[in-house]
């Protein structure tokens, strides 16, 4: 498996940078000529992993976000969400539908399983007070453009 391009930036918790991981997630994704249901997914997902880093990891501070992704040559994508926030104290309970620790401000607590469907392989390495790596992986199958 040959690494063809790959991105990694560091940006603010702050909402209004979650719409901006989106557009940097799709312009990297879509110079491998993916569909638009693939593009959707990937937006969906790295906005879900931002926002949990918003709203949990750093809960009414603010601390650094890391975006990164890797394109390989058989089509996989692999993109890392990481945090140096609270961390998780239970991931299998925080992966469950309807699970939050936010209820307070209306969270659905559907952020795990979101990113779960709408990639192949959702990975989670929290470790409390030290932060949480979120790794999505998604076969788009594209040839690059590049």
């Amino acid at each position: 498996m040959k690494l063809l391009n790959e991105f990694n930036i560091k940006f603010l918790s702050k909402s209004e940078n979650e719409s901006f991981s989106r557009i940097v997630i799709t312009a990297f994704v879509s110079q491998f000529s993916p569909t638009v249901e693939d593009i959707a997914d990937i937006k969906t997902a790295v906005s879900e992993a931002v926002t949990n880093c918003v709203v949990h990891a750093y809960k009414n501070s603010t601390g650094y976000i890391q975006l990164s992704a890797k394109y390989y040559d058989n089509g996989k994508l692999r993109i890392i969400v990481k945090d140096k926030g609270c961390g998780i104290p239970d991931i299998e309970k925080a992966r469950k539908p309807l699970y939050t620790t936010d209820a307070e401000n209306e969270r659905s607590g559907m952020g795990f399983p979101i990113m779960e469907s709408f990639t192949d392989k959702l990975r989670i390495i929290s470790q409390l007070n030290k932060g949480t790596t979120v790794v999505m992986e998604k076969n788009i199958g594209c040839k690059p453009s590049i």
